[in-house]
């Protein structure tokens, strides 16, 4: 039985990450399978970001997130979330946000900068890194996880890989969004 120091869990990112790699069983051929992907994934990201907005701006609780000025955004701030539009200047800047993001999930080394990256993702999302005003709830973080997920298996199966391939690579995307998942949930302890 391996010991994990359970304190460095909560204080060490890259142990952290570490643990999860190994308890979850993310491989080196998962990382293939995923990088594997980018060629077919990377042309469809934009398609996958304008779902994941149509999905946020269908519910009142996620729209009103994006009314605040976004962290590095300097321009024009929408009125109120009846005037925000999906076309919105902000809303645009925040949908090259995701799209470089679903871009470096298929791109990026896993390396102590993406491990990095991928925390910042959970942490944006609340008062402690970004913007003040954002601190979105971790329901609604779940539920755009699976919503993201889902869309992420969508695609994938779409893209009529061999059975092989295909199952690969569902299972290496599924294994890094658990990842994924907890850097977020992370954030959201007191």
């Amino acid at each position: 039985m391996k010991h994990i120091d359970e304190e460095k869990l909560e204080t060490d990112l890259a142990y952290r990450f570490g643990f999860l790699v190994e308890f979850i069983g993310i491989t080196g051929e998962d990382l293939e399978a995923i990088h594997g992907a980018a060629g077919a994934v990377a042309p469809l990201v934009p398609g996958l970001v304008d779902a994941v907005y149509d999905q946020l701006f269908s519910y009142d609780c996620t729209k009103r997130h994006f009314v605040p000025r976004q962290h590095g955004y300097e321009g024009e701030v929408p009125e109120s979330i009846e005037s925000l539009t999906l076309d919105h200047e902000m809303i645009q800047f925040r949908k090259q946000h995701l799209g470089r993001y679903l871009e470096a999930l298929v791109t990026k080394p896993y390396d102590e900068k993406m491990v990095q990256y991928l925390d910042l993702v959970g942490k944006i999302h609340t008062p402690k890194a970004g913007s003040k005003d954002l601190n979105v709830p971790l329901v609604q973080m779940n539920a755009l996880m699976g919503f993201v997920s889902s869309a992420l298996v969508s695609t994938i199966l779409g893209l009529n890989l061999d059975r092989e391939t295909e199952v690969k690579t569902l299972v290496a995307f599924n294994k890094l969004l658990w990842v994924q998942n907890d850097l977020i949930t992370r954030h959201y302890q007191a």
